[in-house]
């Protein structure tokens, strides 16, 4: 009803009112498409220095931490190991600073577990790494560090890359 009398006024607003009213015949056709995305599981890991100041004598040991930070689609398990270091003569369970150019000295250290200075953390065996599940953000992992008491060696600036691979 509402059509006609729709109709019927725009025929009088032209002056055709003889002509016949009649609604457009419209057709249509229609389509469907699927939308999907896969989330395939994945981990990003970024590592922050450790930086153990600058000390005149070693006859104490000092300690430091960082962080490293894991991030992994939900759901999904990790495991993150630390390297020996670049340090000359590195292993997992003992760790140097090396000096830089022709000075030959190092410095021992050792980085251990987010629980405290007490388990080693390395990645020879999964029991040597730390363990999660990714929760699609951001994980902070605790590394810390200690400088045991040892004898100085010449001054310098010692340093070791540490290499933090997360498996998932």
């Amino acid at each position: 009803m509402k059509r006609l009398s729709l109709c019927a006024a725009t025929l009088s607003l032209i002056g055709a009112s003889s002509l016949p009213c009649m609604a457009a015949a419209q057709s249509t056709s229609t389509a469907t498409f699927n939308v999907t995305l896969t989330i395939a599981a994945n981990c990003i890991i970024a590592a922050n220095n450790l930086a153990f100041g600058s000390h005149g004598v070693l006859n104490t040991a000092f300690t430091g931490s960082t962080t490293v930070n894991v991030t992994c689609s939900n759901t999904t398990p990790y495991s993150v190991g630390l390297s020996a270091g670049s340090g000359t003569g590195s292993t997992q369970t003992t760790r140097f600073l090396s000096g830089t150019g022709a000075n030959v000295s190092t410095i021992s250290y050792q980085l251990y577990k987010p629980t405290g200075t007490s388990v080693v953390w390395g990645d020879a065996q999964v029991a040597d790494r730390v363990s999660g599940t990714g929760n699609g953000s951001a994980q902070a992992l605790v590394v810390n560090g200690s400088v045991p008491a040892q004898a100085t060696p010449a001054p310098d600036n010692y340093s070791s890359t540490v290499t933090a691979t997360v498996y998932f």
